[in-house]
């Protein structure tokens, strides 16, 4: 029954069978309490092949193998849902923005699954925009946009700034520093969600000073392995309870 099930649901648009075995990925959203469908398989199918595609001749990931893409990559930036509810995710008019996205992790994969999000991306590499515009074209992502150039830029009044219910980030960089180029965007009573892959206490205790500076307080931390592995990560949820001052962020290389 089991391969029955996975031989339907594997099929793409045009009956034909994927080349990719996403039971892994299947399984482990069931887990979370997601339930893949036959568009959002093969959605994030054309995205694995893009992405090794464009990894050819440019730097988007170290990692490639499918298995590690779908466990590492994909599962884990669906690990919003550790942060909120799902009902919430789909409850409609959420707007989130993904500040340093890189390869589109974790924007891409949270407007798959959860389609009624508004997602922006901005990352300050044009080759990796013109990679993302890609995907989201061949994907049909509606209401997913891009922006290149740097966050303390587009956290300027009248460009992004204070415009976003959710901004995340899988960037490599302390909290206090992802706070002040992250915050800016967040409206008040929204938050800045940090994707960590290590426990980070000392430095979140640290961190508590600059964001409350910037408008926010640390909010949760949601500990956990990703499934079927004892891969740990972590997101921090800072809430935003009012405005950034002005002078913030600071020019590049302050923060």
């Amino acid at each position: 029954m089991k391969n029955n099930f996975l031989d339907i649901v594997l099929k793409s648009k045009n009956g034909d069978f994927m080349e990719h075995n996403f039971e892994m990925l299947i399984e482990d959203c069931k887990e979370w309490g997601i339930e893949l469908s036959k568009q959002q398989l093969t959605q994030f199918s054309d995205y694995y092949d893009l992405l090794v595609e464009w990894n050819s001749f440019m730097n988007l990931t170290a990692i490639t193998d499918f298995d590690e893409v779908c466990k590492k990559h994909f599962l884990d930036s669906l690990s919003i849902v550790k942060a909120y509810d799902i009902e919430t995710l789909t409850s409609g008019n959420i707007s989130l923005i993904d500040i340093g996205t890189g390869a589109g992790f974790p924007g891409i994969p949270i407007k798959i699954v959860f389609p009624s999000i508004q997602v922006t991306l901005l990352d300050s590499l044009n080759k990796r925009i013109k990679f993302l515009n890609t995907v989201i074209e061949k994907l049909a992502l509606a209401n997913c946009k891009t922006y290149h150039g740097r966050a303390e830029d587009y956290a300027k009044e009248n460009l992004l700034r204070e415009k976003y219910d959710i901004c995340v980030s899988r960037a490599v960089a302390n909290l206090s520093t992802l706070s002040e180029y992250c915050l800016p965007y967040v409206k008040v009573g929204g938050d800045f969600v940090s994707y960590k892959s290590e426990k980070i206490n000392e430095e979140s205790i640290q961190a508590s000073k600059a964001i409350s500076i910037l408008g926010g307080k640390v909010d949760r931390q949601v500990d956990f392995t990703l499934p079927g592995s004892d891969i740990y990560r972590n997101v921090y949820v800072n809430k935003k309870e009012k405005q950034t001052p002005k002078k913030y962020p600071r020019k590049a290389g302050l923060p």
